[in-house]
């Protein structure tokens, strides 16, 4: 019985199918999400095991060490003649800086952030938010826009499903 491979453009993963005849043309709806008719794909005879790099319910992406070094070069001058004095300055900077890398900020860094740039001391808000910037990474990645998911290329589905 032969394993068809069929991707689901909605969820970027490819799912693996167990026939019961040889070249059919049925055409599965995705186990994840309900998608009509998936597009079949070549498989690979065989492929390696472990885990993919995207596992179920992971919408973050992994940085971009290209766009990251880009950010840091362009940046690098304007934080030499940063006025280390305005907290403004530096809230305005960092934002600057994820916005070009993809990097979001959490909630606590959003709200630190958010209270230099209306000019408080960062000393202080460190003091009061200290606890919540320690609990939390502060820095998250963007979901994936449709065109660069594909340009990663899908997901792999461990389980192996009826056709």
């Amino acid at each position: 019985m032969p394993i068809y491979e069929f991707y689901c453009e909605t969820c970027h993963r490819l799912f693996n199918f167990l026939s019961k005849t040889v070249g059919t043309d049925e055409r599965p709806a995705c186990p994840k999400c309900g998608r009509q008719r998936l597009e079949r794909q070549v498989s690979m005879f065989a492929a390696p095991s472990g885990q993919d790099a995207t596992e179920e319910g992971d919408d973050m992406l992994p940085i971009d060490d290209t766009r990251m070094e880009a950010a840091v070069e362009a940046l690098a001058s304007e934080a030499e003649g940063i006025n280390e004095e305005d907290p403004r300055a530096a809230a305005q900077l960092m934002r600057k800086f994820t916005d070009m890398t993809g990097m979001e900020l959490g909630h606590g860094m959003q709200e630190a952030l958010g209270r230099m740039e209306a000019g408080e001391d960062p000393e202080q808000v460190e003091a009061e938010l200290g606890d919540v910037l320690e609990n939390e990474d502060p820095f998250l990645m963007k979901k994936a826009s449709a065109a660069l998911r594909k340009h990663r290329g899908p997901s792999h589905d461990p389980n192996l499903y009826d056709l």
